[in-house]
């Protein structure tokens, strides 16, 4: 029988007792601080350090007891301090809160004052960025993608670039511009050169998309000039959030040759607020299937895996949003993309070994990204750009609206959750709707 709560979680709650997702939330007329989600409320980590639950002795480790949890990590308004501590606080900073929300544990579930302490409801609270961001890398990890946008390119024959099955391809993405989500994206404006022009033209993109990614945050960093080997890639990673790297792709086309992305990718990134971490992750732990041709030596691991996590984009129009409903958020969306993070050829502990070997120096609260995750189906494609086969098909709603693009007032939503044995490990979701160029 699955471990049960004293607070009553819905069957299809992303936020079970076997998840508990960090993150920072903000009550009314308080600071900011960390929680931990169970069902729709959150548990809030600074009133139960301040109490002593993590120093208490049937707790008690060096780890959790020393003068590095003194500062109490809990009260500040990133996860960054916490991440730094490493596996082991993670581990049992979250066995502590697991315990002491188990239905056989009297210390909440009996104790009315205590409780209105501890808990806020979600809905009454502001979500912020988990983390200081210092740095953000975005991969381009999945095959699917990879092999569809160079079609579209180069046609199938060269789809792949020569390098992509030797290494993670990636880039550096634009640190400051990752937003929380619900934030608004805006249209952004840029260069363009229409294929029967002579010359480009400047205005706001017409080919607006969004990408369906994943990212994991950074805990303890290495030392400038040190690699981080393969088989210490998962010391290094504290969980997973799910994101949307909205990318506007005519500006991309003109813009990107010979040295990448660059403005078409760093006007705005959307984070989800709830971090997965790999302990809840575990139990949806797969193989990674076989890599051909063998990686090289540093990047492979003994016994290297994904995870299978369910993966879904919708849609929104404006008419949608429009359209009365009883909670008021207009039509649900219209789900254009069901994928899989097990669609990636390349693993997390990968990504971190190739972006490390060099002996680039990652910090806590970094942010690396997969890349659109795409699958092998059309209804498994995780962007726009391969959705409408950059721009020639028609995708056709049940209103009868149709899309190549997104348009101003358009909401996109990804979610993501494993499926357990009678409970669900989720993300959330991450969301942002369109607005006008400036």
């Amino acid at each position: 029988m699955p471990l049960q709560s004293f607070i009553e979680v819905s069957p299809d709650s992303h936020f079970p007792i076997q998840n508990l997702p960090f993150g920072v939330f903000q009550p009314k007329e308080a600071k900011p601080r960390v929680g931990v989600a169970i069902g729709d409320l959150i548990v809030d980590l600074s009133v139960l350090e301040e109490l002593g639950h993590f120093r208490s002795s049937e707790f008690r480790e060096p780890v959790l007891s020393g003068s590095r949890m003194d500062r109490n990590e809990f009260s500040e308004d990133s996860l960054n301090a916490f991440l730094a501590l490493g596996r082991p606080a993670w581990r049992k900073a979250r066995e502590i809160v697991q315990h002491l929300l188990s239905a056989e544990t009297p210390t909440l579930r009996d104790d009315t004052k205590l409780r209105d302490r501890v808990f806020h409801a979600q809905k009454d609270v502001l979500m912020k960025l988990p983390v200081r961001i210092g740095n953000y890398t975005d991969f381009y990890s999945s095959y699917h993608h990879a092999h569809n946008v160079g079609t579209m390119l180069r046609g199938p024959e060269n789809a792949l670039m020569p390098n992509w099955k030797w290494l993670p391809v990636a880039y550096h993405g634009r640190a400051s511009s990752v937003v929380i989500s619900g934030t608004e994206v805006r249209r952004p404006s840029g260069q363009t050169k229409p294929p029967d022009a002579s010359a480009p033209v400047f205005g706001p993109t017409k080919s607006f998309a969004y990408e369906l990614e994943m990212a994991f945050l950074i805990g303890p960093g290495n030392s400038l000039g040190e690699p981080v080997p393969i088989d210490r890639a998962m010391d290094h990673i504290f969980g997973l959030v799910l994101m949307n790297d909205w990318s506007a792709r005519d500006i991309q086309a003109w813009e990107y040759q010979p040295l990448g992305p660059f403005l078409a990718k760093n006007f705005c990134t959307s984070i989800s607020p709830w971090v997965v971490t790999l302990e809840a992750l575990e139990p949806f732990r797969k193989p990674l299937p076989p890599q051909d041709p063998a990686p090289l030596p540093y990047l492979r691991a003994k016994d290297d895996f994904t995870f299978d996590i369910r993966l879904e984009a919708g849609l929104q129009t404006a008419k949608m949003l429009a359209t009365a409903s009883p909670s008021g958020g207009g039509k649900a969306p219209h789900i254009i993309t069901r994928t899989n993070f097990q669609n990636l050829y390349w693993s997390i502990a990968q990504q971190l070994a190739h972006h490390t070997v060099n002996g680039c120096n990652l910090q806590p609260g970094d942010l690396l990204a997969s890349g659109t995750i795409s699958g092998p189906t059309e209804e498994s494609r995780g962007c726009m750009l391969e959705l409408t086969w950059r721009g020639a098909n028609l995708l056709k709603l049940p209103n009868g609206e149709t899309r190549k693009w997104l348009e101003d007032g358009d909401k996109l939503t990804i979610a993501g959750w494993c499926e357990g044995y009678g409970y669900r490990v989720g993300f959330g979701e991450v969301s942002g709707r369109v607005v006008p160029a400036v």
